[in-house]
């Protein structure tokens, strides 16, 4: 009979941690260390304990890959799209993980020009991510930019398209991303600062000069705001912005004179947010302005851009959230949100009737891609729900017909969408608002109260879950599972007031939100505790992190992935990446009023003595979003505090960021871990 190892206990060292007079002992702060050997050796006892205890699902594991793996087409490709006289493609070979770019001149039976093959560029690498492609004006060069860490940060190289040579310039700690200007000389860039990897500068680069003697063009300071550079669709403006959590601000430069000043679209002003669109002699502007919650359209000339100028388009709604707007010659498309569903708008410019795009299903998720044309009739969009595969689908404005150019492909010979059931129900939280949740299972499931569900939330920075395609999910779908999405506060799943209700001091409502929907899909017979099991990841794994220790009870098992479960400690530390830019949204801790609420809910300050559930946590070494020391933190006190004999796994990939692992089979491997855990739990093999 084998005896179960005995889990690593990592040694209690007290820190006193002191703010507004009050005293916090943090026992395992010296984690925070990825240069200490006895942390990583930690890490090691943690990652070598879930080997032991998982080795008998290891087979079990490698029958889920090759089984998720199996459904993959593998040597698959991206619709084409033109954009300045080329058809690009993206397409991926059979066995290889990483992607190919390519493109074909003018026809697509044209010779395939090979961009980047990035199974060549990763060769000797353990992580591998290409970033910011973005091609010259007269289609001759290539800037790109290559992270082999995982961090985010990125080294930008050009490569001279017709010769085939990568050019001598190289410059460093970036965030990938490039934009052009019209004289095919001049590279605008973003920099980081090297310790918080906030993007803080913009710079200007020659070609083929040294990066050590580009030009600054703007410099934030301000810490809570990141910058970025792109180009108008039309080709004829530069544009920096700088984003905070509510605030924004944008500098306009002609694409024509790199060498000229940027200019303030409009200063900014806390609060007001607004994005930018160039269209003729005008700038559409998507902004929040007069207490426009959920944004209204307006329009300003291009030479009079401060918002005395802005005129109404599109009145703002209660009932309806503007998320984009993609502007053509003839027609200007809206994305909206209703309901916490997407609608696709068409407005001609010429004063023709505009018309809705029509979507029958009752949970689904459409938006436009890539639409690089401005001079189209053509809208391509994608179509996908729960239960259907995503399609890409070229739709003619003016004839109002469409023509599907991809419907992704599940292969096995398995897969009938009949076979799935999908719907949208809705959970009353405690405070009596209606929270929508979107399920899908298999038609053969009796609602009985026995069926393993899993509940996904994210519910932060009004980050939207959609009702999404997997063919991966599969696996747990012909196995019994439901799954299930909780569109919940803190996302702007029902417009911007649902950001804004899960949020600083109401970021409650995220958690109890999640709980309110657990017990309401138990009261409905779709599952009950034995068989629920929660997922999040990042600012989702934070709510992992409240939930198990407000209702532990409801859960029989928890992944939480590159969980933020430190709050109060990451955000009192501004030199950690993104933690000053976070102040919108967590509040400061630095105010006393922020600090308790805070302290309140962070999953770790909160860890206490009870019976929590199963859990499986993963991480990255390298993560810059959320350090790996934060989820090592909180298994390290959750192991000396937790009762019962749930299990308790930390995982870390000592090679991998934020995103997991890079290859799209590795990241499969990774999934295939965590549906082991579920599975194990639930005694289902096959």
């Amino acid at each position: 009979m084998s005896v179960n190892p005995e889990a690593p206990k990592a040694k209690i060292i007290p820190k006193k941690l002191k703010k507004h007079n009050e005293i916090r002992i943090d026992n395992y702060f010296w984690l925070n260390d990825r240069e200490n050997p006895e942390v990583i050796d930690y890490l090691n006892q943690e990652n070598a304990y879930y080997e032991s205890m998982t080795a008998h699902t290891k087979d079990f594991q490698k029958e889920l890959f090759e089984e998720m793996k199996g459904r993959i087409k593998e040597d698959d490709q991206s619709v084409p799209y033109l954009y300045n006289g080329y058809y690009y493609i993206t397409r991926f070979e059979k066995g290889q993980d990483y992607p190919i770019y390519s493109r074909k001149k003018g026809s697509l039976d044209a010779k395939e020009e090979i961009l980047f093959d990035c199974n060549e560029l990763a060769k000797g690498y353990s992580f591998f991510q290409l970033g910011g492609l973005s091609v010259s004006p007269d289609n001759r060069f290539a800037s790109f930019g290559t992270d082999m860490v995982g961090r985010r940060i990125y080294t930008i190289k050009i490569k001279n398209l017709e010769t085939n040579e990568i050019l001598s310039d190289t410059i460093e700690n970036t965030t990938g991303g490039s934009v052009w200007a019209n004289d095919n000389q001049t590279l605008f860039y973003t920099r980081q600062d090297k310790v918080t990897l906030r993007a803080d500068t913009i710079y200007k680069h020659k070609l083929t000069t040294d990066s050590k003697d580009d030009v600054l063009v703007y410099e934030e300071k301000d810490e809570t705001f990141n910058v970025s550079v792109g180009k108008e669709k039309s080709k004829k403006y530069i544009v920096i912005g700088a984003e905070s959590t509510m605030t924004t601000e944008y500098r306009i430069l002609n694409s024509d004179t790199p060498d000229a000043e940027f200019k303030v679209f409009q200063p900014r002003v806390r609060g007001l947010e607004y994005s930018i669109s160039h269209f003729g002699d005008s700038f559409y502007i998507l902004t929040n302005k007069d207490k426009a919650t959920n944004f209204k359209l307006m329009k300003t000339p291009e030479n009079a851009t401060e918002k005395k100028h802005w005129k109404e388009v599109i009145p703002h709604r209660e009932s309806v959230l503007i998320e984009d707007i993609e502007i053509f010659r003839n027609y200007l498309v809206v994305e909206e949100r209703a309901n916490g569903l997407n609608h696709i708008r068409i407005m001609p410019w010429n004063g023709e009737e505009e018309y809705y795009l029509p979507f029958g299903s009752e949970t689904y998720n459409a938006y436009t891609t890539t639409n690089v044309d401005f001079d189209t009739d053509v809208l391509r969009y994608s179509y996908q729900s729960l239960a259907t595969p995503s399609s890409v689908i070229d739709f003619n404005m003016k004839t109002k017909s469409k023509e599907i150019k991809k419907e992704q492909a599940v292969l096995g010979g398995k897969f009938d969408k009949n076979n799935y059931i999908e719907k949208r129900i809705w959970a009353t939280a405690k405070d009596g608002t209606q929270v929508p949740i979107s399920l899908v299972y298999h038609k053969d499931l009796k609602k009985d109260g026995t069926n393993p569900l899993l509940l996904y939330a994210y519910g932060s920075y009004g980050v939207t879950m959609e009702p999404y395609f997997s063919t991966t999910r599969l696996t747990l779908l012909d196995r019994g599972f439901i799954f299930a999405i909780a569109h919940i506060r803190g996302g702007e799943d029902l417009g911007r007031q649902w950001y804004e209700d899960g949020k600083l001091l109401k970021k409650k409502n995220t958690f109890t939100d999640f709980i309110d929907c657990s017990q309401f899909l138990i009261q409905e017979k779709y599952t009950s505790p034995a068989h629920l099991y929660a997922e999040g990841g990042s600012a989702g794994g934070l709510l992992m992190g409240a939930i198990i220790n407000m209702a532990p009870e409801l859960y029989h098992g928890v992944i939480a992935q590159v969980p933020f479960v430190d709050v109060v400690t990451t955000m009192l530390d501004d030199s950690i990446p993104l933690t000053t830019g976070e102040y919108d949204e967590w509040g400061n801790p630095n105010t006393k009023k922020y600090y308790d609420y805070m302290l309140s809910y962070s999953p770790y300050d909160n860890v206490k003595e009870q019976v929590y559930p199963n859990m499986y946590v993963s991480t990255g070494l390298h993560d810059s979003q959320v350090q790996y020391w934060e989820p090592a933190k909180w298994v390290a006190k959750l192991r000396t505090h937790k009762k019962g004999d749930a299990v308790l796994y930390l995982n870390t990939n000592m090679d991998a960021g934020h995103g997991g692992a890079s290859g799209r089979f590795e990241a499969i491997k990774e999934l295939a871990k965590e549906y082991a855990f579920l599975l194990d739990l639930e005694k289902i093999k096959k």
